[in-house]
């Protein structure tokens, strides 16, 4: 069995994430938050893409899971091989990101 992990967002909700120090984009952006009068770096805005900033297919973990569990089923029930990409199959760019996070919290996010 492949699975291949597009980007991996999100936690599973009886158990939250932790990462020392945080690299992944949502939580730094969601972090930034709690700091009065923090500038949101976003790094790189030279791509090839409509806002210049990388673009990337997120997929919550909870969706993952649902696909190792569907994928095990399969392989217990006769499926000899597995070779699956594991994604949304829509990207979103880092700009677009933030002003989901805009909308969702109902605060500017200096960027």
């Amino acid at each position: 069995m492949s699975l291949r992990y597009f980007n991996a967002a999100g936690a599973w909700e009886d158990h939250g994430e932790d990462h020392d120090p945080e690299t992944h984009l949502i939580p730094r952006l969601l972090r930034s938050l709690l700091v009065p009068g923090e500038t949101f770096a976003v790094f790189g805005d030279d791509y090839a893409t409509p806002d210049g900033t990388c673009i990337r297919d997120y997929v919550h973990v909870d969706d993952l899971a649902e696909a190792h569990v569907r994928a095990l089923a399969r392989l217990q029930a006769g499926t000899s091989r597995i070779v699956c990409n594991l994604g949304t199959g829509s990207g979103h760019s880092v700009r677009e990101v933030i002003e989901c996070a805009r909308v969702v919290t109902g605060r500017e996010i200096p960027a």
